[in-house]
């Protein structure tokens, strides 16, 4: 890695904790000039004349702006269906709703065998458990156990029990406990483990069996689920596909019922058994607990959680939760829900509502419930027995709702594989070596159209514009003054600018006393103040005669979550409703570009991005053309190189685009600003290393094709790691040649 630069700057953390968040400390190391941090706010200053109160949630603006256009989203789909009357309408909706779900989720994967083997059988006194190994795709193998009653005579109803966010999978207690109540009711019971739960966990470290090397199963599902969104590969439509295979795997055999099969969960198996009943037929009743709400109350309290309850598009489609029960009417659903949950029971309730009318116009009320009780996001009492007295209803297997005391199976009964985990038993494949070999094909399509490089850049470009939800400026408002500092040889210049929405955009305008008429916009992860002071980097350029434009991008800086950079939930939010951080980023990007040439008169821009900041810049810059040159410094490689790394750095993640391998890399945007000179200062992988040769060769082909094409070769430079001196001659001899 290169060395430390001289210069004030925040010092760039990332870890992966239970959150699965970035991590940015608040501490900002100064020279011995030192410059107090309160000097060089916009908006958030400590000095009374210094602060905006309009703008006191600032640091909430980029949720605030995507939660509103969700909003709109909702709010037309809230307005279709007012206009529904008649159950030909609501069947007309239940096929759009279909639809909209197979677009979002995107096909799934081909059928192959099963090669479904029971590992070992545990008899107890009144069931027997087969624990079963099947794979949902090849060598992606899921654990699972298949309660039996003794003394089955006939084909039996089976319910699928689907565990919640616990690193046990269904071996946790209260899952045990309503299992084995619903196995002492004769029902069978097919309890698998989500992947990343259970047997299935996918980022151990060597034999060590760990809950999770991310503190919690949702961050491990979000972790590969980040990756996975760039190719389309969606977390949701791995972990429903395992059900459906669940599913097929119950038809085989026997004792199954087929007329009669169940589906129920809680927490993230509320989430799972709503989706996989929506999309698989067979499941004649489903009772999802703790989880559906609406999404207009889930952005105003919680906000999305993780990546495998976020359907890429989900809100720009129309889609809410209610559309996951609505799909399925007029077969038999139950609704449960707590009082307290963090899962808004008012979400809950206007949810009921809305399904409620759908089972109306089939005139068949009956076969839609909500039940709820006191009590926080957890199970209760009674909620656990109107679960079973539903189930005994519909699945047609009378006996006593009572919820009964269980002895639960010890660590050694319920274990199903020989060591206790996928990973260490059968080897097989991740999440992550499923994203990483559809990125892997999806580069050498991309690698085939590049035969005629003027079209290949062409349609890339226009694809990075579509796909990132960027959007043209259409004009420019006046912005807004608010300070200056005098320094030795230039003035920094305070302001802020609207931005796409009505959130400001905090920047600092630096001007030198000698000005060679030339621009530069300068993009940090940290933000405008990240070089900002005396000695800094950004001062090396206005000693250059450059004016300088620092400004704090949508979330970062001034307008980062709390100050602490971690963009999960915006990230998520921005996912459903078909945008982009990179693409609204992208967008303000330009809108700075057009302020510095109507109303500062620069003809000459150049632009400089560091670490994740590239990525907005690239998508800018090649849909824009505004940049007579572009240097990015520590910049990653690839899209291709972050899919294909298991340990990636989830920093990178806010600037991705979903479905973006499909049509472009980051490569392809850098080639397609040729012949402007390009210099990109010690490439990054996934992981946030240095870029190896073969790396750099394998994802700098097509730009350095396309300079050739020019004939200016030397017009892209590509340097490895270097010292603090060496990086600067770099930028010397870009700016001057």
């Amino acid at each position: 890695m290169r060395q430390n630069w001289k210069i004030a700057r925040f010092d760039l953390l990332r870890r992966v904790g239970k959150a699965l968040v970035l991590v940015l400390p608040m501490f900002l190391f100064l020279s011995e000039h030192a410059f107090a941090q309160d000097e060089l706010n916009v908006l958030r200053g400590e000095s009374s004349n210094n602060r905006w109160l309009h703008y006191s949630d600032v640091e909430n603006a980029l949720y605030h702006h995507l939660a509103d256009e969700a909003y709109q989203h909702l709010n037309s789909r809230k307005e279709h269906l007012s206009e529904l009357e008649s159950l030909s309408d609501w069947q007309k909706r239940q096929g759009e709703i279909r639809e909209a779900l197979q677009s979002i989720v995107g096909p799934f994967p081909e059928k192959t065998s099963l090669n479904a083997r029971i590992q070992r059988t545990i008899q107890k006194d009144t069931y027997k458990v087969e624990h079963i190994v099947f794979e949902s795709q090849p060598d992606f193998f899921v654990t699972s156990s298949l309660f039996i009653p003794n003394g089955l005579t006939e084909k039996a109803p089976v319910v699928i029990y689907v565990s919640g966010h616990t690193a046990e999978g269904y071996r946790s207690e209260i899952y045990q406990h309503k299992i084995l109540n619903l196995v002492d009711k004769n029902f069978i019971v097919f309890a698998f483990d989500p992947v990343g739960q259970g047997e299935r966990l996918e980022y151990n470290f060597g034999n060590e069996r760990v809950p999770s090397s991310f503190g919690s199963p949702a961050g491990g599902h979000s972790y590969s689920g980040l990756q996975g969104y760039i190719t389309g590969n969606t977390q949701a439509q791995i972990m429903i596909w395992d059900g459906i295979r669940a599913v097929d795997y119950l038809l085989t055999r026997d004792e199954i019922d087929p007329e009669r099969i169940g589906i129920t969960g809680r927490s993230g198996g509320g989430t799972q058994s709503s989706y996989i009943a929506a999309f698989d037929d067979r499941i004649y009743a489903a009772a999802p607990e703790s989880y559906i709400t609406n999404f207009t109350r889930l952005l105003q309290s919680i906000g999305p959680q993780d990546a495998e309850q976020v359907f890429a598009g989900g809100i720009a489609n129309g889609i809410d939760h209610a559309d996951l029960l609505a799909v399925r009417a007029p077969k038999p659903t139950l609704m449960i829900a707590t009082t307290e949950d963090y899962f808004s029971i008012q979400g809950a309730r206007e949810t009921a509502n809305e399904v409620l009318k759908i089972y109306s116009a089939y005139n068949e009320e009956n076969h839609f419930e909500m039940v709820e009780d006191f009590g926080e996001h957890g199970s209760t009492e009674k909620n656990r027995e109107a679960m079973y007295s539903f189930f005994q209803d519909v699945l047609d297997n009378p006996g006593n709702s009572e919820d009964v005391d269980v002895e639960i199976l010890s660590d050694e009964d319920n274990q199903v594989t020989e060591t206790g985990q996928v990973f260490t038993s059968l080897s097989g494949k991740t999440i992550s070596d499923l994203n990483r070999e559809k990125a892997e094909l999806q580069f050498s399509q991309l690698k085939n159209d590049r035969e005629n490089l003027d079209q290949h850049l062409s349609e890339i470009v226009e694809s990075a514009k579509n796909l990132s939800g960027y959007r043209e400026t259409e004009s420019i408002k006046e912005p807004v003054f608010t300070g200056r500092i005098q320094r030795e040889g230039y003035v920094i210049e305070k302001y802020f600018l609207e931005g796409e929405g009505k959130y400001p955009i905090p920047y600092l305008l630096i001007v030198p006393e000698n000005s060679n008429d030339k621009a530069v916009l300068y993009l940090h992860p940290n933000g405008k103040m990240a070089e900002a002071s005396e000695s800094g980097q950004i001062e090396w350029f206005v000693q250059k005669g450059f004016t300088v434009l620092a400004p704090d991008l949508i979330g970062t800086g001034e307008t980062s979550p709390g100050g602490s950079g971690n963009l999960l939930k915006e990230w998520h939010a921005s996912v459903l409703i078909d945008r982009s951080i990179t693409g609204i980023r992208a967008g303000d990007i330009n809108r700075l570009t057009q302020l510095l040439k109507q109303k500062n008169s620069f003809s000459d821009i150049y632009s400089v991005a560091v670490q994740e900041m590239s990525q907005g810049l690239l998508h800018s810059a090649a849909i824009s053309n505004s940049f007579s040159r572009v240097a990015l410094i520590d910049p990653l490689i690839s899209y291709r190189s972050l899919v294909s790394t298991k340990y990636y750095d989830p920093g990178f993640t806010a600037g991705a685009v979903l479905g973006s391998m499909q049509s472009y890399d980051l490569p392809g945007l850098a080639a397609s600003l040729a012949p402007g000179k390009l210099l990109m200062i010690n490439p990054v992988n996934g992981a946030n290393g240095p870029a190896d040769e073969e790396d750099i060769d394998k994802d700098t082909r097509v730009i350095h094709a396309t300079y050739d094409q020019a004939n200016l070769p030397e017009n892209f430079r590509i340097t490895g790691p270097q010292t603090e001196d060496e990086i600067f001659e770099s930028l010397e001899e870009w700016i001057n040649n």
